[in-house]
């Protein structure tokens, strides 16, 4: 056994949890939590009594909500100690962003799927997040115990429908398949060790005996194994050398397949398969073996790149505790104590009580206290290093997404992307005294969650919150009323338009012109404006600025740049913001006395006006991404509810027994869809709804928006 110490980095595991809802993401992380020590009883899902989903909404809904943290330990194969750090995250879209800004700073990920409805629509989301970041995975095939689990054909799915996917199933089940029953699952078969597992569910599967592989067993073994060595191979060339001197007589052993595996696995080239029933107690011992022996160490990860804040100069900052701080807020809670903000440590070592700098913000913030979070306790701690994780109180401007730094070497690194929010709906305290405690709420909870939102509307008084779902805002709401004691009235849900423009228009010009005593107002603004779709993550709006011979001092384009902007964002015709927009500043004219930055600012809005009048307007609505999994006697009729209700049906395919419908659904008219596909099969069929892309509306919507009709 290899006792050598290695660098205390090399044994640390930052890993997520991640799946589409229900796949049984948080029980597994219960029985890893169990299996480790860390806790003494199983909590249960139905019950409400497990370790990461604490807050009283989860407990009661039975769904994660909340991306929660916890740190457990494991040996690895040398017996050296492994610690884990986890997090455990939602799977419902409508709290997407908590995966997202989760893998923003992880080391390797879990997929777990289920072995009855396999490869379902959020977890391709949560697999094209994790691609997106480079972050190596591994798979659990969980459920081996229901009816209809089929573990070669959700291996088949990952490969076919998950992008950049090449699974190694390295444990397959024993007696598990479509026509078995409950129980027929019995245990795995180590496809490296050659050996068969069985887990004794009476001490809550501590207990695991190894038996030899015989008849059936050894002769389905050896076609699986097989399939894992000629994967491994092609994934694999230092293995693939070893595999063809193997096929030649020489010997290959556990430890080359196991490095061969870890090879492939931080490279990305494939993901180690496994699986078994979390719910059950088989199997998560040797998917913590998996996550030791496969998952990369912060070592193991590439140096995190950033930027001068100031400079036009990237900077590499490696995990090396004696290097420069550099860290990331990925994550804001607030509670009665005040605002805790999770941070990534990815260079340097943060101290408790010191000072560090955000250069997004220009800012200096003091860390007054650190902490391991374990769920929703928290344990004080002196100083975290590079390579792990912690809980900070002490900041007050920073919020998710911001770096932190040490002020005599300045890194800024890339921010975390959130997709748009799609829904909205009013919002008024019941009584006028509570008016103010309103808008402290709000800011609180905007702060936590990056895909909240609230405006106030200037002409109405009007307060509207927006976020990425119907779940989304009630769980916003029962939290004003449960955390925050606020009694609040809500309108009903309605649809987060956008607006753009038909045409292109050139030419048009805009002006402030006032004399009233001494000193005026003057400036023109000459804009054109076109349509033109913008990348993800960029600025709906791509201002250019194309004036030629300095008719307007350079001064004044910064003004002119921020008053389209901020036109834009308070909406064309319709009300609803613009997007997918280029405007190009082409001429203007100023006066040497009565110009300044307030005068360009009128008159580039009254120009931008002007020219989205004459351009026309197109109200845009979210198209959502559809899957319903229904039976085959009920398909006929959630296709005609489909079509009734304006979706367009893209596809249609067999999942194990069941059928799958994928369509493209406008938002507008699925509000409530849940009753109705309950209704149509008897409460048999589900389905799962996420943000796809924004599409022209009908007509007769803009009419009625226009109030033409």
């Amino acid at each position: 056994m290899d006792t050598s110490e290695p660098s205390p980095l090399a044994q640390i595991r930052n890993i997520g949890i991640i799946a589409h809802i229900d796949a049984g993401k948080t029980t597994t992380t219960e029985r890893i939590l169990y299996y480790t020590g860390e806790i003494h009883r199983m909590g249960d899902v139905d019950k409400g009594n497990t370790t990461t989903d604490y807050l009283a909404e989860e407990r009661e809904r039975g769904i994660t909500i909340v991306a929660a943290a916890i740190t457990c330990r494991w040996k690895d194969r040398q017996g050296r100690p492994i610690r884990i750090n986890i997090i455990d995250t939602p799977g419902h879209v409508d709290f997407t962003a908590e995966v997202e800004r989760s893998l923003r700073v992880l080391d390797g990920a879990v997929v777990v799927f289920s072995a009855v409805e396999g490869v379902e629509a959020q977890s391709e989301t949560v697999w094209r997040q994790a691609a997106k970041y480079g972050v190596p995975r591994l798979c659990f095939i969980n459920k081996m115990d229901r009816i209809g689990a089929e573990f070669g054909r959700v291996v088949d799915e990952i490969a076919e429908r998950l992008p950049e996917s090449r699974p190694i199933p390295i444990l397959i089940p024993i007696g598990a398949g479509p026509e078995g029953s409950m129980g027929a699952f019995e245990g795995l078969i180590d496809l490296i060790g050659m050996k068969a597992l069985y887990y004794k569910t009476e001490d809550l599967g501590s207990t695991i005996t190894e038996r030899p592989l015989e008849g059936e067993q050894r002769a389905d073994a050896d076609l699986w194994r097989e399939r894992m060595l000629n994967a491994l191979s092609d994934a694999d060339e230092t293995f693939a050398e070893q595999y063809v001197a193997h096929l030649e007589g020489a010997e290959l052993t556990e430890a080359m397949i196991h490095e061969a595996l870890r090879r492939a696995t931080l490279t990305g080239k494939s993901q180690p398969v496994l699986c078994g029933s979390s719910f059950k107690y088989v199997g998560v011992q040797r998917l913590l073996d998996a996550i030791a022996a496969y998952l990369p160490s912060p070592l193991d990860r590439p140096p995190v790149v950033g930027h001068h804040p100031k400079k036009d100069q990237q900077i590499e900052r490696k995990p090396d505790p004696s290097a420069p701080l550099c860290a990331l807020v990925f994550k804001i809670t607030n509670d009665a104590h005040g605002d805790l903000a999770f941070v990534r440590v990815y260079s340097g070592t943060l101290k408790a009580g010191t000072r560090v700098y955000n250069p997004g913000k220009d800012k200096k913030e003091i860390c007054s206290r650190l902490y391991h979070i374990r769920a929703d306790d928290r344990e004080q701690i002196g100083e975290v290093q590079a390579g792990d994780i912690a809980g900070v109180v002490g900041l007050k401007e920073s919020v998710t997404g911001d770096t932190l730094c040490d002020a005599a070497h300045p890194i800024l690194l890339e921010r975390i992307e959130f997709p748009e929010t799609v829904i909205s709906m009013s919002i008024e305290p019941v009584s006028s005294a509570d008016r103010g405690k309103l808008a402290q709420t709000l800011a609180a909870l905007a702060r936590e969650d990056p895909t909240f939102t609230y405006r106030v509307n200037e002409e109405t008084g009007q307060t509207l919150i927006s976020g990425m779902g119907e779940l989304h805002l009630e769980i916003i709401k029962n939290r004003m009323i449960r955390d925050y004691h606020l009694k609040v009235h809500v309108g009903k849900p309605r649809v987060s338009y956008r607006e753009t423009i038909q045409k292109a228009v050139h030419g048009v010009q805009g002006q402030c012109i006032r004399q009233v005593g001494g000193a005026g107002l003057f400036a023109k603004v000459t804009l054109d404006v076109e349509p033109e779709p913008q990348p993800k993550g960029q600025p709906t709006v791509r201002f250019v600025n194309a004036i030629k011979g300095g008719v307007i001092p350079s001064a004044f384009y910064p003004a002119i740049e921020q008053s389209i902007r901020e036109a834009a964002r308070s909406g064309g015709q319709t009300g609803y913001p613009l997007v997918d927009l280029k405007v190009t500043l082409v001429d203007g004219q100023a006066h040497e006395v009565d110009s300044n930055e307030l005068a360009f600012r009128f008159a580039a809005a009254d120009a931008f006006d002007r020219a989205i009048r004459e351009a026309g307007p197109v109200l845009l609505e979210p198209v959502m991404k559809l899957e319903v999994v229904t039976p085959e006697e009920y398909l006929g009729d959630i296709m005609a509810d489909l079509l009734a209700r304006r979706c367009e049906i893209t596809n249609t395919h067999e999942r194990g027994r069941l059928r799958v419908i994928d369509a493209k659904a406008p938002l507008e008219s699925m509000f409530g869809y849940s009753t109705a596909v309950r209704s149509l099969s008897q409460g048999r069929a589900s389905y799962s709804m996420e943000p796809l892309e924004y599409a022209p509306a009908p007509d007769a919507k803009l009419k009625q928006v226009l109030g033409l009709d």
